[in-house]
């Protein structure tokens, strides 16, 4: 079993931009241990706020009523023990001390001897045993002390490996390693400290943080460091979806994490931070399941031929096919059947024809447009007009006054008249919606996200695409508008998903 030892709240908030605040932290402690059930999570560095040590605190607390309070650790630093009584004053039980792991940073940022170095760590573990904390020792810069100055490594683990160290930590602090010498490293440090317990620590400055985990597992290191989403300094840490993913199904190594919950914690963290996980992020991406190749499309419906271990169920997934020019009869046909739309094979090919022309204008095609596709392509009659119109708006920005929204919208033919104010013009014109849809018993959706590109060049004439994530009784759809204002292309965004709800319910 490898441990998996998460430190989304302290490297992790190391990210350009990235700050968690108290409450936010607490939330995330416990979706880390008691969702994801990682088995360690670090989460504070030592003295750097007075906020850092409100949350220490909070964290300590919550973790101390759940029982979890020995899964809990905190950085601290060769301080004489003053980092040592910030951890145990605020009820912490464990502290991870910076030591410096490579002879480099030794002598030309702390300017001082091996020896007294020694000294300085065991000043700062003997104070963590008077206060009643274990102490484990991160080996800052360890990869390239142990390529340039592994006598100066060796000397520093032989003089503390007697003492009550408990984990040794070995960090990629630049991220220069790759897995061939990660390998050989770790299992150098593994054969001459045969009865220490390390951990690896990597960084993605090379994009090699999981294949570089992967190698010091397979030199038998047990505890591997990650973060949520890969956040951390510079290029981040080892994410920690893909991690366990790629333990499980290259080395066949279990861990505790529950693969089923790491969808929702990696999007809880996405909202948190404000740093957004990319499309093609491994496991947990939003295009990671989405076939796009008619051929693949073609060959999953006949023997399941484009898919690999990685099957979407595990990660609280569902497969995708996506809609475009590669598009084929097959991705068509089973973007109907999940719609519940049943068509003949004279009628798929027309329909593919229709969506393959979108695509080759760059235009962008959703599930939820096909309806209206297939009405248009058959002159179907009904299913293709829009029974729901905005037929009209104004919307007002005053400095110092909550900005407002007027509308009219037809619904079924029925015209209704709403105003609000709101945070922002488009919050204002929802809540004029939503008022009239409540005044009707109409039920609608809730937005879940709120996506806006703009093509590079900063021409403020150009037309701005505002794509929208609507979820209505657990489903969820995106809606798409294109403006040259922002909150126009936001309006076309929800005038769409109005029609598609109605359809769904008439």
């Amino acid at each position: 079993m490898i441990r998996i030892i998460d430190t989304t709240l302290r490297d992790g908030e190391q990210t350009a931009s990235v700050s968690f605040n108290s409450s936010e932290k607490v939330a995330v402690a416990g979706l880390l241990l008691g969702e994801l059930r990682v088995d360690v999570i670090e989460t504070s560095s030592a003295r750097v706020s007075e906020g850092e040590g409100i949350a220490f605190g909070n964290i300590c607390e919550w973790a101390s009523s759940k029982g979890l309070i020995d899964k809990v650790e905190a950085l601290g630093f060769i301080d004489g023990g003053t980092s040592v009584d910030w951890i145990a004053d605020r009820g912490g039980r464990i502290i991870n001390i910076l030591a410096k792991g490579s002879l480099n940073h030794l002598t030309k940022q702390l300017r001082k001897t091996p020896q007294e170095h020694i000294g300085d760590i065991l000043t700062v573990v003997d104070r963590a045993q008077r206060r009643g904390l274990k102490a484990n020792i991160y080996l800052e810069d360890w990869s390239n002390g142990i390529r340039y100055s592994p006598e100066y490594v060796f000397l520093l683990v032989d003089a503390l490996k007697d003492s009550p160290i408990g984990r040794y930590m070995l960090p990629d602090t630049l991220g220069v390693l790759n897995p061939w010498s990660t390998f050989e490293y770790c299992a150098l440090m593994k054969e001459r400290y045969p009865s220490l317990e390390f951990d690896f620590h990597a960084h993605n400055d090379y994009s090699l943080a999981v294949a570089n985990s992967l190698a010091a597992v397979k030199a038998g290191i047990t505890g591997i460091h990650t973060t949520v989403n890969g956040l951390g300094e510079r290029c981040g840490n080892t994410p920690v979806a893909a991690l366990v993913a790629a333990l499980s199904d290259q080395l066949g190594e279990k861990t505790s994490v529950d693969e089923s919950r790491l969808t929702h914690v990696c999007k809880y963290l996405e909202n948190i931070s404000g740093i957004r996980i990319p499309e093609n992020e491994p496991i947990v991406g939003e295009n990671v399941f989405t076939q796009s190749s008619g051929v693949h499309a073609d060959g999953d419906q006949k023997a399941g031929l484009y898919a690999n271990a990685l099957l979407p169920a595990r990660f609280g997934r569902e497969r995708k096919y996506a809609l475009g020019k590669m598009s084929g009869k097959a991705n068509i046909a089973e973007n109907l059947d999940m719609l519940g739309i049943t068509l003949n094979e004279d009628q798929i090919r027309l329909v593919t024809q229709r969506v393959v022309e979108l695509g080759d204008r760059k235009e962008m095609v959703s599930a939820e447009d096909l309806p209206f596709i297939v009405a248009d392509v058959l002159k179907a009659g009904p299913a293709a007009e829009e029974n729901i119109r905005i037929e009209n708006y104004s919307l007002m920005l005053t400095m110092g006054m909550k900005p407002s929204a007027i509308m009219k919208i037809s619904i079924d033919g029925t015209e209704y008249e709403s105003s609000s104010n709101g945070d922002g013009q488009y919050n204002a014109f929802m809540k004029a919606l939503w008022k009239v849809y409540d005044r009707l018993g109409k039920k609608h959706p809730v937005l879940s996200d709120y996506q806006v590109s703009i093509p590079p060049g900063g021409k403020t004439d150009a037309l701005v695409a505002t794509t929208i994530a609507w979820n209505m009784d657990g489903h969820e759809f995106k809606t798409r508008g294109i403006d040259s204002d922002q909150t126009s292309a936001a309006i076309k965004a929800t005038v769409k998903m109005l029609n598609i709800i109605n359809n769904l319910n008439n």
